[in-house]
């Protein structure tokens, strides 16, 4: 039978907060996720309002983009910072820059303006994911954590579904920048909590800053995220300006391996793609990203655009996975106890790949209860293969490299999405443009590939133009799920990385 790794107390290297003081530390440190997770989702119904009122339509797109761009390529550096310095200077400056940009979007007065504040607000929530984590780690047992976790990830399921929902009221009744004011009060609120409840000793020595390392790896990762983010939809892959990105972003991710080994205080060990424990839970994690960038992406459209269900509809089939992720995730510990951190997480891998055999099978005529529950069953997965991971690789280092390895499994995740975004984007387009292409006869009028779900909205329209754009929506949702399924059997590859038992690492 595998055990987890035994986790070694805190030792004079850092003392953290009392057992009476994580409730008030893990409720600020929800409160903190569920802000950063808010503004991943909460201004996309807010759109029409924000571009009639600041022009620039052409330019939205980026609201978006740079705010998951700052988010990812920082939170790596923010990993090394929190074990150098401590996680309450790392989680502060964190909060203080995501409220910074919270003010600079409010007061926006040009597209230009909004979306240099979202890459302000992406600098702040890059620092609060992984820390959050990493706090969560340092105040519970390797028992306590799954639960813990799966409160955290109730947050992130809840705001992906109320986020939209409190975009759109905001701005139909107050005005679109109240979606950033809000964050100010509540964001105030977790900052003193952690203020008074979080307490941690670390002993200060003197370090030196790898500048190097942290700006070619900041390059290298910008670079690579533009590239798939905008590849396809601002320029074609094999475009001038995409070969031109991806190779700049390879030769400054090559500077940096060769400077993090010559680093006295690397900002990125390279021991951490040497390990597999490590290794391992950085790839679900990428997969973890993956899929779920999949299913918030696709499976709404395909609700909408394919079975004419409203947009409320729609949320509830997506709610269903937010619901099976957290409650996986908090049952997922009294598993990984008996079976071990690997065996666990396989068993969420095969669940992954359930669900997203059932999402194949979907068609015009499906029910969106079997929609609901092949999400369910998604959800059910990534909840039981994410948790038990992050559990291992937190487990398998010291307090002083929890940061680091935590923010690397975070930035697998970021990754995950990048990928995912431009990968299942691609297949969609292109399915639909190859359609659109040849239409049949009496087929008039074809929308944009890229906006075909607003042709068919509602599902009252059955000309024959609306059909075949139905029946072509059915075709690139499908091959989009088809992706998800061989992104699951990727899962299954990542976990034969980690050894079946979990032990503390030696350096």
């Amino acid at each position: 039978m595998s055990t987890p790794a035994a986790e070694k107390p805190a030792t004079t290297k850092t003392a953290v907060g009392l057992r009476s003081e994580r409730g008030p530390v893990l409720a600020a440190v929800m409160l903190s996720t569920g802000l950063v997770a808010l503004d991943s989702t909460i201004i996309a119904t807010a759109v029409p309002s924000v571009v009639g009122d600041l022009g620039g339509f052409s330019q939205f797109p980026w609201l978006f983009s740079v705010y998951l761009l700052t988010q990812a390529v920082t939170v790596p550096l923010y990993g090394k910072f929190a074990d150098v310095l401590g996680r309450r200077p790392v989680m502060f400056f964190g909060i203080a820059a995501f409220l910074l940009g919270s003010v600079l979007c409010g007061a926006a007065w040009s597209m230009p303006v909004l979306i240099a504040a979202r890459a302000v607000q992406g600098i702040g929530a890059g620092a609060v994911q992984p820390i959050s984590m990493t706090m969560v780690g340092d105040l519970y047992t390797v028992e306590e954590r799954a639960r813990v976790q799966g409160y955290v990830a109730g947050v992130w399921a809840v705001a992906s579904v109320i986020g939209p929902t409190l975009g759109g009221v905001f701005s139909e009744y107050l005005s679109w920048r109240w979606i950033f004011f809000v964050n100010l009060p509540l964001g105030a609120v977790a900052a003193w909590m952690l203020y008074r409840k979080f307490t941690e000793r670390v002993e200060r020595s003197r370090h030196r800053i790898d500048y190097s390392g942290a700006a070619l790896l900041t390059g290298g990762c910008t670079l690579l995220i533009l590239a798939l983010l905008e590849g396809g939809v601002a320029w074609g892959w094999a475009s001038v300006p995409s070969i031109v990105i991806f190779a700049a972003a390879v030769l400054a991710l090559a500077g940096f391996v060769l400077a993090e080994r010559r680093a006295p205080e690397p900002v990125l060990p390279l021991w951490v793609f040497t390990r597999r424990t490590l290794v391992g839970g950085t790839l679900v994690a990428l997969v973890v990203g993956a899929t779920l960038m999949g299913m918030s992406s696709f499976l709404p459209t395909y609700a909408q655009g394919v079975l004419g269900e409203d947009a409320l509809t729609a949320g509830f089939a997506l709610a269903a996975m937010s619901v099976g992720w957290p409650l996986a995730a908090s049952f997922s510990g009294r598993f990984y106890m008996r079976i071990g951190f690997r065996d666990t997480a396989l068993i969420g891998a095969v669940f992954i790949l359930g669900g997203g055999a059932l999402t194949t099978l979907l068609g015009e005529g499906t029910s969106i209860w079997f929609v609901a529950g092949a999400a369910f069953l998604l959800g059910l997965g990534l909840g039981l293969a994410s948790s038990p991971t992050v559990v291992a690789v937190q487990s398998s280092v010291g307090w002083e490299r929890r940061g680091v390895v935590t923010a690397t499994n975070m930035f697998g995740r970021s990754l995950g999405s990048a990928v995912g975004a431009a990968v299942f984007g691609a297949i969609a387009n292109a399915t639909l443009a190859g359609r659109f292409a040849h239409p049949p006869t009496g087929v008039a009028g074809l929308p944009d590939s890229s906006d075909a779900t607003s042709l068919v909205l509602g599902g009252d329209d059955h000309s024959p133009t609306a059909n075949f754009v139905r029946d072509s929506l059915t075709g690139a949702t499908h091959n989009v799920f088809v992706g998800v399924v061989v992104v699951g059997v990727l899962s299954l590859v990542a976990l034969a990385l980690m050894p079946r038992k979990t032990e503390q690492l030696e350096f």
